[in-house]
């Protein structure tokens, strides 16, 4: 027998046609009023929809404000003008009587349909009324049930979820942590984890097989615009006695899975999803994270233009991309030319193909050799635009460019969520900077060819186990077969320049984990907050999170982070010495 509730016989999202005689009762927030002669039409708000409510009596309804909390009794009728956009659209409520729950003030500080037009730091401050508005709330809901969603997957895959430890130990390595002060241990501090990696690792040493966890990180970086300060979530996953192909199984399985459920009326890459080398995802896109959308290709025309006389061109490292522009106006060139600018780039360079005729802002300083080969391989209405640069400045510049150029020449198909797979990355770099050898991604996954291939290879050929998953030009997630042998480990650091006690001092319980029977194992994570972005179709992380943090790291709502009083410092062995702020008026 279904519990009586004394609030709502119904939710505002659930009358229908069908309905219609019934006498209800209703509960929710006041969405709009408007008077029509002597009749008051009210809709009425709750989690689950919107319906509309009749008052024949205004004086019901006088004192009333919007947002404000009501309970209604009345009976359903069939509405003389139907509204289709409404899922209640069939029907009304003619009210009897009305009951004021919570009362709400006359003046909003904004206009909650509004939201997405008010000043971010004043939603943030009222962020339980900006929840309200239909397309957040929506996609807040949204995230709850992709979260449900993958957790069923991944226990119907034969994982089991755990939980890490929230306070933990500093790491020596990535981004700068949140270090929470020890009462019981002063002078000492804890960290929140940025990731769970060293836990689910040792639970694989501990005997478990298959781990997973919504997890929340913690990394002290600056917002953007996907990536929001202080906390987010992934999904975190470990499995023992496996190897790449096995996490490619399952994250194919459960990305593909969700995005279906999610995204229905999208094009979605189907499983095995396409592997491409990081070697070759820099040759062809200048970016380890291609939006494959996007069907611009890249060439190194370095040595096409190995005897230029464009000084500008000389010793540098050269990339093009020729693509169908059709006609167009020296304006397209020069607003492209000003994006490669507000990047720092000496400029764009290009050519065009009009009607057989090469010309464009380098054709006057072409070689004999050079313009032969553009009126060879640039066809009528091609274009060709050519950085020049440092290798690696190029190459971050050809890649932000190519994203622009697909976009301007509205070749990304927005229906479509291309999935893939970088591999193969290199185990270490050239750091340039303390001319060195450098862990190029992850320190703790296995080389491809183990000790042999730190023994007898050059360190800049050796590849890593490692791989991500890239969707339209963002990386999703990532992970590593990682490395379970310490000599391994030991032999990795010190080509990287760090000695045997760095190892066993920076990161002892793995070290020693080691020691004593580690089973080979891989993993990944792929961000939960991105993952719901992409599914809400919304470019702004902060949208898709119910209390996030401003620009600033700042809870506005809270008032957080805030000063506290000096008998809590005392407590955990703190002195403040805060600089001064520069008077702003001087």
């Amino acid at each position: 027998m279904e519990r009586a509730n004394s609030y709502r016989t119904h939710t505002c999202g659930e009358l229908r046609i069908e309905d219609v005689g019934k006498n209800v009762i209703l509960s929710g927030w006041v969405n709009s009023i408007r008077k029509l002669g002597g009749i008051t039409f009210l809709t009425l708000r709750d989690n689950y929809g919107i319906t509309q409510i009749l008052f024949k009596d205004e004086e019901k309804v006088s004192k009333i404000c919007r947002e404000s909390v009501v309970k209604i009794c009345g009976k359903v009728l069939e509405r003389e003008s139907k509204n289709n956009k409404m899922e209640t659209g069939d029907i009304e409520v003619l009210a009897g009587e009305i009951e004021v729950l919570g009362k709400c003030e006359p003046t909003l500080p904004f206009e909650i349909s509004e939201g997405t037009n008010t000043k971010e730091d004043l939603r943030l401050k009222y962020r339980y009324l900006d929840l309200r508005n239909p397309t957040l709330h929506s996609a807040i809901l949204l995230r709850s049930k992709v979260l449900n969603f993958v957790r069923t997957q991944m226990i119907g895959l034969g994982f089991n979820e755990f939980q890490t430890p929230i306070l933990t130990s500093s790491s020596p390595e990535g981004a700068r942590d949140f270090l929470v002060p020890s009462r019981l241990n002063p002078g000492k501090f804890y960290a929140l984890p940025q990731s769970p990696q060293i836990f689910k690792q040792l639970l694989m040493i501990s005997g478990f097989d298959k781990y997973f966890q919504i997890a929340p990180c913690f990394r002290d970086e600056d917002a953007r615009a996907d990536r929001s300060p202080g906390e987010f979530y992934q999904m975190d996953m470990e499995m023992s006695f496996a190897g790449q192909e096995d996490v490619f199984y399952v994250l194919e399985q459960v990305l593909y899975s969700t995005f279906k459920e999610f995204a229905p009326n999208k094009e979605i890459t189907p499983p095995p999803f396409e592997r491409i080398n990081f070697s070759d995802a820099i040759r062809d896109y200048c970016s380890d994270k291609p939006d494959l959308r996007n069907p611009l290709k890249v060439t190194d025309v370095t040595d096409l233009f190995s005897e230029t006389a464009f000084s500008l061109f000389e010793g540098k490292t050269i990339k093009m991309i020729i693509a169908e522009t059709g006609e167009r106006p020296r304006s397209f060139y020069d607003g492209l030319n000003k994006f490669v600018q507000s990047y720092e780039g000496k400029g764009l360079f290009w050519l065009k193909n009009s009607g057989g005729e090469i010309s464009g802002s380098i054709a006057k300083v072409l070689t004999e050799k050079e313009r032969k080969y553009f009126e060879e391989n640039l066809r009528p209405n091609q274009s060709a635009f050519i950085l020049a640069d440092t290798p690696s400045r190029v190459v971050t510049l050809m890649g932000i460019f190519r994203n622009k150029l697909g976009q301007e020449l509205d070749l990304i198909d927005k229906n479509k969520f291309h999935f893939c797979w970088i591999v193969n990355f290199p185990f270490f770099e050239w750091d340039e900077e303390n001319s060195s050898i450098a862990f190029s991604h992850n320190p703790f996954s296995m080389p491809q060819g183990g000790m042999d291939a730190l023994l007898n290879k050059n360190p800049l050929e050796i590849l890593a186990y490692q791989y991500d998953v890239v969707l339209n030009g963002v990386e999703l997630a990532s992970g590593a077969v990682r490395n379970h042998n310490p000599e391994i480990m030991v032999k990795a650091f010190e080509m990287a320049g760090y000695d045997r006690s760095v190892v066993e001092n920076k990161f002892p319980a793995l070290f020693n984990a080691f020691s004593y029977g580690a089973p080979p194992h891989a993993g990944a994570a792929f961000g939960f907050d991105r993952v719901i972005m992409f599914l809400a179709e919304t470019e702004i992380i902060r949208d898709v999170i119910a209390f996030p943090f401003n620009k600033n790291a700042q809870d506005l709502m809270m008032g957080a982070p805030n000063e506290v009083n000096p008998k809590q410092l005392e407590e955990i062995s703190i002195k403040l010495n805060v600089k001064e702020k520069p008077n702003e008026e001087n």
